[in-house]
């Protein structure tokens, strides 16, 4: 826990970015009845019935101090895809940073050694010194920043049923857009 807290803690360094990053998953949901409409002093109802339609694994990268924040949707959670998000925010979101201090939990996939089971050794070598990693203790992650913005992600925008990963894109997209 002190770990995470120093890191929170630190002044910030020219060239370094803190990125808290955490992930969760979401059941598309698709309706098999419409919805009936609010009316005056009616609420909006759902049918209890549904069609199950998959689930997604969303990923949360925050840049807190930078007011930065970053939703991908991805079809599952494996090591791969771990890696190929944690590649997409040394190459693409923070090109420039010479380190990016990375606080997350330990999930299993959350591992050096996801980078080279996905890629070349010389590419999970140079993702890898890019980043300093520091994982929450378990039971901590409420230590995670991203935690805290998944939290509100959910209630904001992923709290009413979703039929399916096209919308669930678009529902992401466009509260990651109105909350920058």
């Amino acid at each position: 826990m002190e770990d995470v807290l120093d890191v929170y803690t630190r002044p910030q360094e020219e060239g370094k970015v803190l990125i808290c990053m955490d992930e969760t998953s979401k059941q598309q949901i698709q309706e098999v009845r419409a919805p009936t409409p609010p009316a005056p002093g009616v609420p909006y109802r759902y049918d209890a019935e549904y069609q199950r339609n998959g689930v997604s694994d969303l990923f949360m990268f925050v840049a807190p101090l930078e007011g930065w924040r970053r939703v991908e949707v991805t079809a599952q959670r494996t090591k791969s895809d771990w890696a190929q998000a944690v590649r997409q925010l040394v190459d693409q979101d923070w090109p420039d940073a010479k380190k990016i201090i990375l606080v997350m939990d330990n999930l299993n996939t959350h591992n050096p050694s996801s980078l080279y089971e996905t890629f070349p050794p010389a590419e999970a070598k140079r993702i890898l010194d890019r980043l300093e990693i520091h994982h929450t203790p378990k039971h901590g992650s409420c230590l995670n920043m991203a935690e805290i913005e998944l939290g509100i992600l959910v209630r904001q925008c992923l709290s009413p049923r979703i039929p399916d990963q096209p919308t669930l894109r678009r529902e992401t997209a466009a509260w990651e857009k109105r909350t920058k």
